[in-house]
């Protein structure tokens, strides 16, 4: 495999939208970055008829034919075993057996985590691997983990997501020294269940993260921290509630700007800044949650995830690949046990 081009297998038929915005986001992510190749999986001929509607370089989208799909409501582990030959399966086997460098899909969640860790298979030393979306604030974005995939986590566990998404927002972000945050019902030690309270003192006395504290819900969105840890239920509870919030914010934003003939041409004259800020709480702009901790790339994007969150999604492969971020997991757990 050339080392310079990032390979990234592309679930075509997870998704509300399969395979309709999934190639059509793919074909974005090809023409856009030239270091990228994907291959599609899934029923060629649904794929082939898609890829008749764009103009792309051919060499740069191969597809491999899986005659199954995984479905959202089945049981995972079942799914995973009894449907070899789906679209799912056959896209991380590639990650696998390393004739692709990472996985894209916006199918079943249950599914993804499942055949992440049962095919490509963790990192040695990694108890959980977590899923990690970033998430907008004032002054940027901040990551999340775990927002799905472990919702009974240790403290152990929680301590190994702070390692871990402080290495993703150094080097894939670019945030020098990340601030890290366990969310808590208050900024006192003393509070907090059981999990906050005996992971706090483990976090304090972690010398390779830059540990901060105890962050509230309430302080997340204003940017006082760059990785925000949590056990899977609290973090899923917040992604949803924050995308709930910048949706109806979207929606009263533009309600209130079309209420009258004066309100209309306002929004005329403040459209460019507005729009530019308001774009900012757009999950799609942030593509997929990668599963940290994994062999390979493992990453999920939203069931509903049209073109431009694929996109995004397939394009953030690029920099996980060429940071070496799965390299630097290995080496921060080998300094754990030491």
């Amino acid at each position: 495999m050339n080392e310079k081009i990032t390979v990234v297998a592309v679930d075509a038929m997870g998704g509300d939208n399969a395979p309709a915005e999934i190639v059509k986001g793919s074909v974005q992510a090809v023409n856009e970055k030239d270091n990228l190749k994907v291959i599609l999986v899934g029923i060629k001929s649904a794929i082939s008829s898609e890829l008749e509607k764009y103009e792309y370089d051919k060499d740069k989208i191969e597809i491999v034919e899986a005659s199954e799909i995984i479905e959202t409501g089945e049981p995972p582990v079942k799914a995973i075993r009894r449907k070899k030959d789906s679209s799912l399966v056959v896209a991380l086997n590639l990650v696998k057996n390393n004739q692709a460098d990472a996985f894209v899909s916006a199918g079943s969640s249950g599914a993804v985590l499942v055949g992440g860790q049962l095919l490509v298979g963790r990192i040695k030393g990694i108890e959980r691997p977590p899923l990690a979306p970033l998430i907008p604030t004032k002054d940027g974005v901040a990551l999340l983990i775990d927002c799905g995939a472990n919702v009974d986590a240790r403290a152990s566990h929680l301590v190994q997501f702070a390692r871990m998404g402080s290495i993703y927002m150094e080097n894939v972000v670019g945030i020098k020294n990340p601030r890290v945050a366990l969310v808590n019902i208050g900024a006192e030690e003393e509070k907090g269940n059981a999990l906050v309270k005996e992971t706090m003192p483990l976090l304090k006395n972690c010398n390779d993260i830059n540990f901060i504290g105890s962050i509230e819900a309430r302080d997340i969105p204003e940017g006082y921290a760059d990785v925000i840890v949590c056990e899977a239920f609290v973090g899923n509870v917040i992604l949803k509630l924050y995308e709930g919030i910048g949706n109806v914010m979207l929606s009263k934003v533009k309600e209130g700007l079309l209420s009258s003939l004066r309100s209309k041409i306002g929004a005329l004259l403040i459209k460019p800044a507005l729009k530019k800020t308001l774009k900012a709480f757009k999950t799609d702009e942030y593509g997929g949650a990668p599963l940290l901790g994994l062999n390979g790339l493992v990453v999920k994007t939203h069931g509903s995830a049209k073109a431009k969150e694929v996109k995004n999604s397939i394009v953030q492969c690029i920099s996980f690949k060429n940071e070496n971020i799965n390299e630097l997991i290995k080496q921060n757990i080998l300094l754990e046990e030491k």
